[in-house]
């Protein structure tokens, strides 16, 4: 694990880099995670070095004094462009809200990546009320709701997720909370068409959280845009099928290079 200081706290990253010479992937975790959703990607450090960070709050990071919404999106941004410039990252993977994080940074930063990668995520997030409400008063109850057929995972096994339920009771009620918050106010599907840089919306096949739909509105409406689909997978494609994650960025990002 690495740390890099930033607007008076520490965001911490971890680099898996096996000598591959494509451009640094730095990837964004979603609500309640952190950068132990990224460990099937480390295959993919044969060709590009993987950048996994913790967002303030999560995993190792210091966390941030930030109302949700678009405080807490902006300081998350704050938390990638630190990564990215110490690490040189040249590519952004974003899911859920991560993906959010990564849209912003597209939209309102001056940072310009050289590809996109977001999954399980949407121009819009909107969350359940129930949810919502639950997160509120019922973190249990949200948890075990998250972790349902077809949200999180398709069909994971007892280890995984397992693995995931405790990584969300790690970063704790309030930021998970913060985070779904966040999600519910983010909606950019006005500005889309103000993205250049390519696109891979890459989305779980049996998705509820994040349906596909979410994921063609947003390679239709961005002027690079490309869909792909992992089958057999929910909401964390990336963790629950990560060969077949890793076959579609791989391929992505070997077309945009040309």
């Amino acid at each position: 694990m690495e740390t890099v200081a930033h607007n008076g706290r520490e965001t911490a990253y971890a680099v898996v880099d096996r000598g591959g010479d494509g451009p640094p992937i730095c990837c964004l975790h979603g609500s309640g995670g952190s950068r132990k959703v990224w460990t099937g990607q480390h295959s993919l450090a044969d060709r590009y070095p993987i950048i996994a960070v913790d967002l303030s709050g999560h995993g190792d990071s210091d966390d941030v004094d930030a109302s949700a919404g678009y405080t807490a999106l902006s300081a998350y941004a704050d938390d990638v462009l630190a990564v990215a410039e110490a690490t040189d990252a040249r590519v952004l993977v974003g899911n859920s809200l991560g993906g959010a994080v990564v849209q912003h940074v597209l939209l309102e930063r001056s940072f310009d990546p050289d590809a996109v990668v977001l999954t399980g995520t949407g121009a819009r997030l909107g969350v359940l009320d129930d949810l919502l409400e639950w997160l509120k008063s019922d973190f249990d109850r949200a948890v075990e709701f998250l972790h349902g057929p077809d949200r999180l995972f398709h069909d994971p096994d007892s280890d995984l997720r397992e693995r995931s339920i405790e990584r969300m009771y790690d970063t704790g009620q309030a930021v998970t909370r913060r985070d779904f918050l966040t999600c519910h106010e983010f909606d950019v599907r006005d500005r889309l068409g103000e993205i250049e840089t390519p696109v891979l919306a890459a989305y779980g096949e049996y998705d509820q959280l994040t349906p596909p739909w979410f994921h063609e509105y947003l390679a239709d409406e961005t002027e690079r845009g490309r869909l792909a689909e992992i089958e057999d997978a929910g909401h964390l494609a990336m963790l629950e099928r990560p060969t077949a994650f890793n076959t579609v960025v791989d391929d992505f990002l070997q077309g945009g290079s040309g």
